[in-house]
């Protein structure tokens, strides 16, 4: 009854959702003030006070088309504002045609994968790696192919470089990623770039470097994220206004392209299309009127920083070993113990909940996502210590 594809992704993907239905769970038996629930990267943080501003003022809009469509790629108004803001971002002002509002960063790549993949192209990405990457390519009849990243979860150029073949249509970055926080370095992108022009002088080819960013301003200690366009000419930039502004929940994002590539025009029109006929039609209009008064704002990002820091202390007084995130809301600790899956059983027994890292294609790690109160975290280190005891004495 249930396509056999759908059941064998409802079984990859099912780590995310079988720690939140334990969370369920668990909450109902212990009572929620009781459970460390790091398992979503949900934002807890209220929206910026702008944005709300923002948003009252395009709520009283009324008269007729205020709710209509709009061209596919958006409003043209908004496009320039959002061509503004790519330009600080990346050093270089796409064409506004050339920017597409999406519902989201996952509407934005599903547009760019529908635009550029066929069947049995590849899209080799860096793990760990976000899980839905994987359903986002074979949506589009690709495959993803991860290519394991250096210790330090910093890029390895070389593997890549091993992994491209005349398959290969795309490259897939996350940066600061999800789940390990690391941010990548401009000498490393610059690496990457000239691989990718190295590699079309080759073969004639040209494979895309698409950058997805919902993270770009969720970053600490005054860190700065490289602008691409300057890197590579055939860059795509998909981000969404989820994470920044807290807003999750309202699906809006954009896609943008590099005024340097090409073949930007037939792109661009490609992905508009493809934005219609996969059903997203538009950007909600509401929305795409509201952030566009809000570009580069974000929440309070000293608050996760703290949050990182108080983290981090107590992931190493239980003596797990990480990698300090520079971005985003999340750690990826080494678990003391091979078995990933078991230590974050272990964990449920303190009633803390994590991720697997198997989730994310890397074995021997967990996700906590610390987009949560600090007193959640607090409650939480007596019991990350216990756990990695426990399994110490396995």
């Amino acid at each position: 009854m249930i396509a056999e594809k759908m059941l064998s992704f409802m079984e990859r993907a099912s780590w995310i959702r079988k720690m939140f239905e334990e969370g369920a769970r668990l909450k109902s038996i212990h009572g929620a003030e009781n459970v460390c629930d790091f398992s979503l990267g949900n934002p807890d943080l209220s929206p910026p006070r702008e944005f709300d501003e923002a948003l009252l003022e395009e709520a009283q809009r009324t008269g007729p088309g205020v709710h209509g469509y709009m061209q596919n790629a958006g409003f043209q108004e908004v496009r320039e504002r959002v061509a503004d803001q790519v330009e600080k971002d990346h050093g270089l002002r796409p064409n506004p045609a050339h920017i597409i509002m999406t519902c989201g960063a996952a509407g934005g790549l599903n547009c760019i994968f529908k635009a550029i993949l066929n069947p049995g192209d590849e899209v080799i990405v860096p793990s760990p790696f976000f899980v839905e990457y994987g359903f986002y390519v074979d949506n589009h009849g690709g495959s993803l192919v991860p290519v394991a990243s250096n210790d330090d979860f910093s890029l390895d150029i070389d593997g890549i470089s091993k992994a491209i073949n005349d398959k290969t249509k795309a490259i897939l970055i996350n940066s600061p990623n999800n789940p390990t926080g690391v941010l990548y370095d401009e000498n490393s992108l610059l690496r990457l770039g000239e691989l990718l022009q190295e590699k079309r002088k080759e073969t004639g080819k040209t494979i895309f470097l698409i950058s997805d960013e919902p993270y770009r301003r969720l970053v600490f200690d005054d860190e700065k994220v490289p602008g691409l366009f300057g890197i590579y000419d055939a860059t795509i930039v998909t981000t969404s206004f989820s994470k920044d502004l807290s807003i999750p929940g309202e699906r809006i994002g954009y896609c943008a392209i590099n005024p340097k590539f090409e073949e930007a025009e037939l792109l661009s029109g490609a992905m508009t299309l493809a934005n219609r006929i996969l059903g997203f039609v538009n950007a909600p209009a509401l929305m795409q009127r509201v952030v566009s008064k809000v570009l580069g704002q974000s929440v309070d990002v000293s608050v996760y920083q703290r949050r990182r820091d108080l983290f981090k202390e107590i992931l190493m007084e239980a003596g797990l070993e990480f990698v300090l995130p520079k971005g985003t809301f999340y750690f990826f600790p080494k678990t003391p113990i091979k078995d990933d899956k078991k230590f974050a059983s272990i964990l449920q027994e303190e009633l803390i909940l994590t991720v697997p890292g198997s989730g994310f294609g890397c074995p021997g790690h967990i996700r906590i996502a610390f987009c949560v109160d600090e007193s959640v975290i607090e409650r939480s280190r007596e019991g990350f210590k216990k756990a990695v005891e426990k399994a110490k004495n396995l």
